[in-house]
This record gives C-alpha cells, sequence and structure tokens, in this order.
C-alpha cells in the first residue's frame, strides 16, 4: 500500500503541471483535505471551481474517475460519480526530475513578462484565426 505525503504531492503537481512548489503545496493541501484516508471520494463534495482542479489533474494521470449505477426502487437508474486518486502515478512524478513550464507560445518562445500585452505581442501574426460571416 503506497502512502502519499502532502510532499509528494505538491512535487508531483509542481512536475508535470509547471507551476511553482508554494502553489502546488496549496493545491495538494485542497486535494489532500478532499481525500483524507481514502482512496476515492464522491464528486458532489466539489465546488465547480474546485472541480477544475482535479480536471487537471485527470488530465495529468494523477486522478481518474469511476462511476457506478444502482436501480432504484421505482426503477430508474441513479449514477454516482467518484474521483479515484492514482498514488503510484503521484509517487513517479515526484520523482521525476523533468519538469514542465507553463506556456502559452511555442517551444522556441519564452517571456519574462506575463502581462496580458506581452503574451499577445509574443505571439507570431499566423496564430490568429478570422472567421468569415456568410451573408
Amino acid at each position: 500500500m503506497n502512502i502519499i505525503t502532502l510532499d509528494d504531492l505538491s512535487k508531483a503537481i509542481a512536475n508535470r503541471v509547471g507551476i511553482g512548489i508554494d502553489e502546488a503545496r496549496r493545491d495538494a493541501g485542497f486535494v489532500m483535505d478532499i481525500f483524507g484516508f481514502q482512496d476515492r471520494v464522491i464528486d458532489n463534495v466539489l465546488d465547480p471551481e474546485d472541480r477544475q482542479l482535479f480536471y487537471i489533474l485527470e488530465e495529468e494521470g494523477m486522478l481518474t474517475t469511476e462511476r457506478e449505477e444502482t436501480t432504484l426502487y421505482d426503477g430508474r437508474e441513479w449514477r454516482t460519480h467518484y474521483w479515484v486518486i492514482r498514488k503510484d502515478i503521484i509517487l513517479k512524478y515526484a520523482q521525476d526530475e523533468n519538469k514542465r513550464t507553463r506556456s502559452v507560445l511555442s517551444d522556441k518562445q519564452t517571456i519574462e513578462d506575463i502581462s496580458d500585452e506581452a503574451i499577445y505581442d509574443a505571439l507570431e501574426e499566423d496564430m490568429w484565426v478570422t472567421r468569415k460571416l456568410d451573408d
């Protein structure tokens, strides 16, 4: 049985999502508070804003989803959705030295200033797409 610590999850999030360790520690603390000592939690405990973090971690493979279907006494189907923590993946990512960096630009381009103006100025002209409206 693998045990995940706050430090393990923080490192995994920082390495895979490309954020700083302090922000990763806050996110990891939130996730660990939700899971507690369990390996899975019901989706209903999450607010829509909080669920976004879970979607990001699912995209990185650190969380996955499950669902159970039950037939109610009146014949209707009831589905319950769960989030499952993938401890093996988290431990692997915590040890991973290949850190990602967040970027909205191509791999060739980096910018230090992340203000809206600097980001848009750094985009090449062919990145913009226009639509022709049908008359």
